[in-house]
């Protein structure tokens, strides 16, 4: 029962990493190979390479989270906060700019999902 409770507490711990740190790579990277994003000024180039690290910080603090008990809770918060924050500001944007490519309308709702299993399993771990 142990192992399956521990799959279900950091499922989507593991789903995340899976996904953010290809991503960030892309973003910080190639964003065009993905994405309708054609950088051209060091400053856009900066701003992505920026957003690759923020990826990469989180996506750490998550796989630490995986392997070591004591930064379960803490990798869990964080997650909740970064997939929703992803999530709700996507939203924000297709109210406001309208709706994107197919590949953000999946990443909507990927993390608001994500965030909101994250919730889940945070109230169910108290």
């Amino acid at each position: 029962m142990k192992t399956k409770e521990n799959i279900i507490n950091k499922i989507h711990l593991i789903i995340s990493v899976c996904i953010v740190v290809p991503v960030a790579f892309v973003y910080g990277f190639k964003p065009e190979v993905c994405f309708d994003m054609f950088l051209e000024t060091v400053d856009e180039h900066n701003f992505h390479k920026a957003i690759m690290g923020l990826y990469l910080g989180f996506s750490t603090i998550w796989v630490l989270g995986i392997f070591k008990i004591n930064y379960l809770k803490i990798a869990i918060i964080t997650n909740i906060i970064f997939m929703l924050g992803l999530g709700l500001g996507r939203v924000l944007s297709i109210v406001i700019d309208g709706v994107p490519t197919s590949g953000y309308i999946f990443g909507t709702v990927a993390e608001l999902f994500l965030g909101t299993y994250g919730l889940w399993v945070f109230n169910k771990m108290r």
